[in-house]
């Protein structure tokens, strides 16, 4: 399965695909179990994304033998985070054409008043997703980066 010409754009778009369907299946349970309307619970695909962009890095890492380049890792980390935040919001458009009822909820929740459009939504899912796979990105990278990295000295 692991193969050695793996590059940091191929991970993060398999990983990223991996994570847009944990985004996507917690998304239709909550719906099932009428929790859309409460947008606390979508803190949980902060974790979900947190858990895809790791295991994306930890992939790459393990197919490289623990010798990962810093930026290869954090752009495989970030590519996750995209395309796992496009794939979701498309997701989410195509929701909003079958139950349109969940931009009334939405709505109604006050949280961008009743300017709030499917266009809205899908920028703010790829703008909250973005900026928290760059930022999950970096954390992880602390973990998974090469024993032999350094930082840059004698910069003064």
């Amino acid at each position: 399965m692991s193969t050695p010409s793996i590059t940091p754009e191929k991970n993060g778009v398999r990983y990223g695909l991996f994570t847009a369907v944990g985004m996507i299946v917690y998304f239709l349970v909550a719906s099932l179990l009428h929790l859309t309307d409460r947008v606390e619970f979508s803190f949980l695909n902060g974790i979900i994304l947190a858990i895809g962009v790791s295991m994306a890095i930890a992939h790459y890492k393990h197919v490289k033998h623990d010798r990962m380049p810093y930026f290869q890792g954090f752009g495989t980390g970030i590519i996750t985070a995209l395309v796992a935040a496009v794939t979701f919001g498309l997701f989410f458009i195509v929701y909003t054409v079958i139950n349109p009822a969940i931009m009334d909820q939405l709505r109604a929740r006050d949280l961008f008043g009743f300017d709030l459009s499917v266009t809205i939504a899908f920028l703010a899912i790829i703008l909250q997703s973005a900026m928290s796979g760059v930022i999950i990105s970096l954390i992880a990278m602390q973990y998974y980066k090469s024993p032999e990295h350094k930082p840059i000295e004698g910069i003064e």
